[in-house]
């Protein structure tokens, strides 16, 4: 059993809450559209009540009930995309579909197995979000899907630990870390960089807080030596 430490008590965070419906958008239907929250809300196993998703094989779940990503990014992709543009969209949160947006919680300092309290709730990091095609229809570009990937600015998600009430006001408080913790960014960089590195994919079946697909992939790999075609979930193509 993994070991844990008490982190400071200032390890706490302002957050913004969004929950969507699935509707047809963008030429797809999706829940990538989201509205802020500003009264209590309740966070099941699940995810946010009122929250859903189109796809439920890649989206939503136990190990995916809330989506986070960094509002900081979003200088980053407008001044990435915008000079290609005459006209471009705003990057502006909730514009990657989160469920939580902050300022200073990064893929750099963010580790798997990390957990907050959220009022009534305590949720844990399970993984690294995973970029998709629908993103490049949002945002009307080709690759940030593919970007998002390589830079590691891809987010990440969380399961529930402990339903309950949750609000904007309340702020996210790390109360657990592992002893050696993996940050976000270095769980990527261990899956995509080099992804049938054996020392790789070792660290990654045996990290324990890391969501079971991770390490089911990661075993794969390892018994074909072959890397699963990610232009499907990217670029919507072979």
């Amino acid at each position: 059993m993994a070991d844990y430490s008490s982190p400071p008590a200032q390890q706490q965070h302002t957050i913004q809450v969004y929950v969507g419906q699935v509707k047809q958008h963008y030429g797809f239907d999706s829940a990538i559209d989201k509205d802020a929250v500003n009264d209590r809300i309740y966070l099941s196993e699940m995810g946010l009540a009122e929250d859903t998703s189109a796809d439920k094989e890649y989206h939503g779940g136990l190990e995916r009930a809330l989506h986070q990503y960094p509002a900081e990014h979003y200088s980053f992709w407008q001044q990435t995309f915008s000079p290609r543009r005459d006209t471009q969209p705003q990057f502006e949160a909730p514009g990657m579909g989160e469920n939580i947006s902050t300022i200073g919680m990064t893929e750099e300092n963010v580790c798997i197995g990390d957990q907050y309290q959220w009022g009534e709730a305590v949720i844990e990091v399970s993984q690294p979000r995973l970029p998709c095609n629908n993103l490049n229809i949002r945002w009307d570009t080709k690759d940030i899907s593919v970007q998002m990937q390589a830079l590691s600015r891809c987010g990440w998600l969380y399961r529930v630990i402990k339903p309950g009430l949750v609000s904007h006001n309340d702020a996210l408080i790390r109360i657990k870390r592992l002893e050696s913790p993996t940050t976000v960014r270095q769980v990527c960089e261990l899956f995509f960089s080099k992804p049938l590195n054996k020392v790789n994919l070792a660290i990654i079946i045996d990290m324990p807080a890391l969501s079971p697909i991770w390490g089911d992939t990661a075993r794969k790999r390892l018994a074909t030596n072959i890397v699963e075609n990610w232009n499907f979930r990217l670029l919507d193509h072979e």
